[in-house]
């Protein structure tokens, strides 16, 4: 006699090349959201909008916005700490969004290598 898997399992041939078409348009759907995160701006600011910091989601700076009353020759490492702050929160906001972003894409699959 032989055993008989439910029906929906099993399938041979047929079932990996639709497990293959399925993971193609994941891949696909993965680039083109990570080309369009590339381009997406993400603004910080620090010391009460004092800097703000305007990074890209390819994480490079598109810009940085620094108000003149915080220009301080007496204390340059105040300014260098709320440069480094805001963009350093772009830079983390621009990383959650991605990484979030991708998981509701993937349902959470993480296969090294494939995405």
């Amino acid at each position: 006699m032989k055993a008989r898997l439910p029906q929906g399992y099993g399938g041979g041939p047929r079932n990996l090349q639709q497990i293959a078409k399925q993971a193609q348009k994941l891949q696909a759907d993965m680039d083109a959201l990570g080309k369009e995160l590339d381009e997406t701006p993400y603004t910080a600011t620090a010391g009460g909008d004092a800097v703000k910091a305007t990074v890209l989601g390819k994480m490079e700076i598109q810009s940085l916005e620094i108000k003149p009353e915080v220009v301080d020759p007496e204390d340059i490492e105040m300014l260098e700490d709320l440069v480094t702050a805001a963009v350093n929160e772009a830079l983390r906001a621009a990383t959650d969004d991605r990484a979030k972003r991708m998981e509701a894409i993937s349902g959470g699959l993480n296969m090294p290598g494939l995405f």
